[in-house]
């Protein structure tokens, strides 16, 4: 199907799709590039010539820019050569630069895939607490506008380890507290990055017929109720629970409202576009097992004693 693959960025989620394109069973003559910055490729760093050293032994070949700093036209120049482009440049980047990406693969005539790997930005509409998702939305209307680009989106929720990150408040090893956003029985979807290379590597190489269209990847759907029950029955203790529900979001907005967690933390308690079950993803129909949040915390290696 595709003959020349470009993945931009190596970060976390880039390497996962690198891996699983590298060795999806379909790569067979594919040729597969990571662009990086040249500055990294350059680097002695011990933990950048690690990095291209494990990108190397993948069989994957480099391209040299930087998606903040080249315009539309360099990036369209570089995608052209290409097949199908997969943006793996997402977090931290500054406004603008999802839009500009997307307006080069669009004006190189490239398959697209945006990064779009997170929630479902149309049911959760213009105008969120969240205001990067706006960004998100119009690349999506962009797409749509037109039909001389082929395009995929991967929607995967959120990444599963981002539940566990402190700042984003909804599990705190340190106190042994678990928090609900909006409501006990809200829903949320979690995907760990090794699982979204994997999903995202089977449908650039093995689509069968999806095209311009958004497919949804889950490793679990689940309540805050049941994430506190989960992280009870692991760690054979009482987590304390705590609800910050819509009054007290809005506070928190209100006191910070600059604070980009608060901001997650506010569109996740509206219950929209965030939680989608097992029935309508593409790991499902084709039978991928996935990592749920019982195994993954079975795996990680927290001892509360010492957080306390």
């Amino acid at each position: 199907m595709t003959d020349n693959i470009l993945v931009l960025g190596a970060g976390e989620l880039g390497l996962a799709v690198l891996d699983a394109l590298s060795r999806h069973p379909k790569r067979n003559h594919s040729r597969i590039t990571v662009m990086m910055r040249q500055a990294t490729l350059d680097s002695a760093a011990p933990d950048k010539k690690r990095l291209i050293q494990q990108i190397r032994a993948l069989d994957v070949h480099f391209e040299a820019a930087d998606v903040v700093q080249a315009s539309v036209s360099e990036l369209a120049a570089i995608f052209a050569r290409y097949d199908t482009v997969v943006s793996c440049n997402g977090m931290g980047l500054p406004s603008g630069t999802q839009t500009k990406l997307s307006q080069a693969a669009l004006e190189a005539k490239v398959r697209w895939f945006p990064w779009q790997f997170g929630m479902d930005y149309d049911a959760i509409g213009l105008g969120s607490s969240q205001d990067l998702f706006d960004e998100q939305l119009r690349v999506r209307a962009m797409l749509r506008a037109q039909d001389a680009t082929e395009w995929i989106i991967v929607s995967t929720g959120l990444f599963m380890s981002f539940l566990f990150v402190p700042e984003f408040g909804i599990v705190d090893f340190s106190t042994k507290t678990v928090r609900g956003l909006g409501s006990w029985d809200n829903s949320i979807t979690l995907t760990t990055p090794v699982d979204i290379g994997r999903a995202t590597a089977e449908v650039v190489l093995d689509p069968q017929g999806v095209k311009n269209q958004c497919v949804y990847v889950a490793g679990d759907t689940l309540t805050y109720a049941q994430v506190g029950d989960l992280l009870d029955e692991r760690f054979g203790v009482q987590f304390r629970r705590e609800l910050w529900d819509l009054d007290e979001l809005a506070k928190q907005m209100r006191e910070d409202p600059d604070n980009t967690m608060v901001k997650y933390r506010d569109t996740f308690a509206q219950g929209r576009g965030v939680a989608w079950g097992q029935d309508k993803t593409v790991n499902s129909a084709r039978g991928m097992a996935m990592t749920d949040v019982k195994t993954y915390l079975a795996a990680m290696d927290v001892k509360l004693d010492e957080a306390l």
